[in-house]
């Protein structure tokens, strides 16, 4: 088996796929990529037994075979190397000799067939979508997934297609972001939980792509297909909790406020509250927002003016610092609105600006309890 492919476009997509590859394996097969040669394409695969991803290269062969080569030495190897042509020759001895315009470089590779083939998707159901949507949607929502392993379901993220809107929903019971694309919809309702680390690798490859991208999924996989490029992963096993539930439907006090304004005022005011807590204090009255933090420990506190658009009764209420930042850092508006009903209920809060068209994004904050 010989084949001859460009080092830079090899280097770039092993890098995507090497992403999927676990530093400490439980089977010393997947350290490997799989290299399956079909005359003219190669495709190559990497798996962590969750997730399997597989991109199709063109290169100059007239030879069919299997392999697996070492992921990281080969990476290392790719990256020393300037844009040349790389010849890759399959040796007698399970060795693989790789001929730059400089030297050789030899390895041992195992056999293709020792590696885990990837799953079949038994009568899926498929949605369709572009590439920018299915990334900013997860860039969305993954922050405010949960990394509790007694709580599998709520460390994923929740897709939700129906025949109007497709839903994403993250949640770690403090904090619960929803994203809505009302301007694509499925073809049938249906609803199932992503793993966070194939979807943070879909995330990095998709951002900015206006390729499409079809995904088809069943109760127990799903499968991202897109450019020359496929990825199947296996689905977090559970019922996601009813998330509609513990959003509050009243809420009669509504404050409007320049979102890095009152990002930065947060940030500032943080640095001075509880190092457990992460306490700040909201005391809104009028046009005015008094923003305070105290860390009695060490006699640290700090308060800030702002002047803000609101409507309803004057209220205190207490947020931990670190959630409601990662919450206006993953915004993009100008303007941000901030719902809230009583002091010991969720605040919601939403972009008034900078959406696109059917795009919609619901953030919800629990607030905490305030010691007088």
């Amino acid at each position: 088996m010989k084949f001859i492919v460009s080092s830079s476009y090899l280097l770039k997509q092993l890098q995507v796929l090497g992403g999927i590859i676990n530093s400490n394996n439980t089977l010393p097969i997947l350290d490997n990529f799989l290299f399956n040669l079909d005359n003219n394409l190669l495709t190559v695969s990497a798996s962590d037994l969750e997730t399997t991803i597989s991109s199709k290269l063109e290169v100059e062969s007239s030879e069919k075979g299997s392999i697996c080569v070492p992921a990281r030495l080969l990476l290392d190897t790719l990256k020393t190397f300037s844009e040349q042509p790389l010849t890759f020759t399959v040796e007698e001895n399970n060795t693989i000799e790789i001929s730059s315009s400089h030297g050789k470089y030899v390895l041992a590779y195992a056999s293709g067939e020792e590696f885990p083939s990837a799953i079949e998707l038994q009568d899926p159901n498929t949605t369709t979508l572009l590439g920018d949507v299915l990334a900013t949607a997860i860039s969305k929502t993954i922050f405010a997934a949960g990394n509790d392993d007694l709580r599998p379901v709520m460390s994923g993220v929740f897709f939700q297609f129906s025949t109007e809107s497709l839903t994403f929903v993250a949640t770690d019971a403090h904090k619960l972001v929803k994203y809505t694309r009302e301007d694509i919809s499925a073809s049938e309702t249906t609803e199932f939980i992503m793993p966070k680390k194939p979807l943070n690798l879909l995330k990095s490859i998709l951002a900015g792509s206006e390729e499409e991208v079809t995904i088809e999924y069943n109760e127990s996989n799903a499968k991202f297909s897109f450019d020359n490029t496929e990825m199947i992963c296996r689905l977090i096993d559970g019922k996601y909790p009813n998330y509609e539930a513990v959003i509050p439907k009243e809420n009669p006090n509504k404050l409007s406020i320049d979102r890095n304004q009152f990002l930065n005022s947060v940030r500032r005011i943080s640095i001075f509250s509880n190092k457990t807590t992460h306490q700040i204090r909201l005391k809104i009255a009028g046009a005015e927002l008094n923003i305070s933090a105290e860390d009695i420990d060490y006699s640290n506190k700090a308060e800030e003016r702002l002047t803000c658009d609101y409507q309803g009764d004057d209220m205190q209420i207490g947020f931990n610092s670190r959630f409601l930042t990662e919450m206006l850092n993953n915004l993009s508006s100008d303007e941000i609105s901030l719902e809230m009903s009583l002091p010991n209920r969720a605040g919601i809060l939403t972009p008034v600006d900078g959406l696109d068209e059917g795009e919609r994004i619901t953030m919800l904050v629990m607030p905490v309890m305030l010691n007088s």
